[in-house]
C-alpha cells in the first residue's frame, strides 16, 4: 500500500480508501496556488457509513487486551517511521509549512506520540482495590467510552490526527475522524498506515467533508459517544451545543492568544530569539504561538529593537526549500484575514516592521501567488484593542510594556483565552508566582512553544477543557466504573433496617 497514492480518494472506512459523494473539492498548495489533489467531499450517508464501520469494530478492539493494543501501535510506529520523508512531504505541499519544519517537528513529534501511547496503552491506571466500607470490596475498571467522532484543524493536520486518533484506540475506543477539508492528506495517510500496521479495519475511520455537514453530522450522530474538537472558539462552542443534545462527552482545544511575559531581570538575547521562533513557528497559525509580548519597561525599547532586526532577516520563500524559515499561510482568504487585522490596526498602533505580502522570496523568486505575508511587528496598541484581544492566527507580534510585576501579569491574564503563555525573568520568586498566577493551561519560563508527549496540553476558559497527549489523555477517552462485592454472605444486612423492619 503506497500511503502517498490518494487516487482512490479521501475517505477511509472500514479500511478502505473510496471517493466522497459529495461536492468537488481541490487541495491547494498555498505557496504557488497548485492542486495538489482533486476530490469530493463525504455526504452525511458516508459519514453514517463511518460511524456503523466504527460500531461494528468496537466489541472486538475494545475488548483486545492492552497487550495487544500496545504491540499494534508500535508496529504503527514502525510503519510511520518508514514513511517519515513522504509524510513530510505531503505536509508541507498541503499546508505551505516549511519542509525544515515538517521534517524536524510535525512528523518526528507524530511518531514520538505513536510511541508514547504505545507505553500508556497498557498503563490504564485505576484506584487500588480494597475494602473501603469494611463489608465490600471495591475496585475500579476503566472501560472504553464508545464509538468517538473527532474533527481536527487545517495547522497541524498530521500531528492533531495523530492526538485525536492515538488516545482513543490505545483507550480501546474506535474513531471517525473529520479532518479539515483544506489539508486532508497527511490524516488519510495516519489511518492506511493504521491499516498496514495490523490495526483492525473500522477502529480508524476518516470522512473529509465541510464542517456544516459532514462535521455537524457526526457530531450529532446518536452513535458517536464522544466528541472531541480542536479549532477555533466560536465553532467549539457550536460543537458543544450539538453535542449536548444527545449528552455525549465533549474534549474542546479551542483558540488562544498566548502572553509572552518579559521581566527587566531577563535575558534579553534570549527573549528577543524566543519571541521571535514562538511568534513565527508555523507561520503563526499556532493556538499557542507567542502574540502578546508585554515586556518591563527598561528593556522595552531593545526588546522591540531585537524582535524588528531578527524579523528582517527571516528567509521566506518556497517551503520546499530547506533553508526557507516562514512559507505561506494556509490560503489567500486566511492571509486576507490577518492582512486585515493589521490594516486596521494602523489607526490606532505603529506597524514597525512588516504589515504587507512580499514580492519575492530570499533567493529572488516570485512569490506573488502564494499566501505570503511578512513577519509584523506592532507596537503603541491599546490592550482592549482589536489586535491585542483578537486571534490573529499568523505571523504578528504585538509588544506593549508594562512597568510592576502586578501590571505585567494582570495584563496577561486580561483574555477570554487560557491555552498557553510565557514568563523569562532569572529571579526564580518570579517565575514562581508567574506561573502560579498565570492562567494558562501551560505556562514555560525561559522558552516558549516546546511541548513533549509525556506531558498534557489543554486550556483554561475560552481555549476549551479536556487534554490532549500524556496519560491524562486517556483520562478523556475512558469510562471510570465502580465495581463493589459484598465480602460478608450476611444476607440480612443491618444497613437494611434503614429502610424497612427494626433491628
Amino acid at each position: 500500500m503506497d500511503l502517498t497514492e490518494f487516487g482512490a480518494g479521501a475517505q477511509y472506512i472500514a479500511g478502505r480508501q473510496s471517493r466522497g459523494s459529495g461536492e468537488p473539492f481541490q487541495v491547494v498548495n498555498p505557496a504557488d496556488g497548485s492542486v495538489v489533489e482533486q476530490v469530493t467531499l463525504a455526504s452525511t450517508d458516508q459519514v453514517d457509513a463511518a460511524v456503523a464501520a466504527a460500531r461494528a469494530a468496537l466489541p472486538g478492539w475494545a475488548g483486545t487486551t492492552p497487550g495487544a493494543r500496545s504491540e499494534a501501535l508500535t508496529r504503527l510506529t514502525a510503519v510511520l517511521t518508514d514513511a517519515a520523508a513522504d509524510l513530510a512531504q505531503v505536509e508541507t505541499a498541503q499546508t505551505g509549512k516549511p519542509v525544515k519544519l515538517a521534517t524536524e517537528f510535525d512528523v518526528p513529534g507524530t511518531i514520538d506520540n505513536t510511541a508514547f501511547f504505545a507505553g500508556a496503552a497498557r498503563n490504564l491506571e485505576g484506584k487500588a482495590a480494597g475494602e473501603y466500607s469494611g463489608d465490600h470490596t471495591s475496585y475500579v475498571r476503566r472501560e472504553p467510552v464508545g464509538v468517538v467522532g473527532s474533527i481536527s484543524p487545517w495547522n497541524y493536520p498530521l500531528q492533531m490526527a495523530a492526538w485525536k486518533i492515538l488516545p482513543a484506540i490505545a483507550a480501546g475506543n474506535t474513531i471517525v475522524l473529520k479532518p479539515a477539508e483544506l489539508t486532508p492528506l497527511t490524516s488519510l495517510m495516519f489511518a492506511r498506515a493504521c491499516t498496514l500496521a495490523g490495526i483492525p479495519d473500522g477502529v480508524v475511520n476518516v470522512v473529509t467533508g465541510a464542517g456544516r455537514t459532514a462535521g455537524e453530522h457526526l457530531v450529532s450522530h446518536p452513535d458517536v459517544a464522544m466528541v472531541s474538537f480542536t479549532g477555533s472558539t466560536p465553532v467549539g462552542r457550536r460543537v458543544a451545543e450539538l453535542a449536548t443534545a444527545t449528552v455525549k462527552r465533549t474534549h474542546l482545544e479551542l483558540g488562544g492568544k498566548a502572553p509572552f511575559v518579559v521581566f527587566d531581570d531577563a535575558d534579553l538575547d534570549a527573549a528577543v530569539h524566543g519571541a521571535v521562533a514562538a511568534s513565527l513557528i508555523n507561520g503563526g497559525q499556532d493556538c499557542t504561538a507567542a502574540t502578546r509580548a508585554y515586556v518591563q519597561r527598561p528593556l522595552y525599547e531593545a526588546f522591540v529593537a531585537g524582535v524588528a532586526e531578527l524579523y528582517g532577516a527571516i528567509r521566506l520563500g518556497d517551503p520546499r526549500d530547506p533553508r526557507t524559515d516562514l512559507g505561506p499561510l494556509v490560503s489567500h482568504v486566511h492571509r486576507d484575514r490577518v492582512a486585515g487585522f493589521v490594516e486596521r490596526a494602523r489607526s490606532y498602533a505603529t506597524v514597525v516592521t512588516g504589515g504587507s505580502a512580499p514580492e519575492k522570496g530570499h533567493d529572488g523568486t516570485d512569490l506573488t501567488r502564494g499566501a505570503y505575508y511578512l513577519p509584523t511587528l506592532v507596537t503603541g496598541a491599546a490592550q482592549d484593542s482589536e489586535i491585542v484581544q483578537g486571534e490573529v492566527f499568523g505571523p504578528v507580534l504585538v509588544v506593549l510594556p508594562f512597568d510592576s510585576d502586578d501590571e505585567g501579569l494582570r495584563l496577561a491574564n486580561d483574555t477570554p483565552y487560557g491555552l498557553a503563555a510565557s514568563a523569562w525573568t532569572s529571579n526564580v520568586h518570579r517565575s514562581l508566582r508567574a506561573t502560579r498566577e498565570i492562567a494558562a493551561g501551560c505556562v514555560w519560563v525561559n522558552d516558549h512553544i516546546p511541548i513533549i508527549s509525556e506531558m498534557p496540553h489543554g486550556g483554561y476558559k475560552s481555549s476549551g477543557y479536556g487534554k490532549d497527549m500524556s496519560q491524562y489523555s486517556l483520562d478523556e477517552y475512558t469510562q471510570v466504573k465502580h465495581v463493589m462485592f459484598d465480602t460478608t454472605a450476611v444476607a440480612r444486612k443491618d444497613w437494611h433496617r434503614t429502610v424497612f423492619g427494626d433491628r
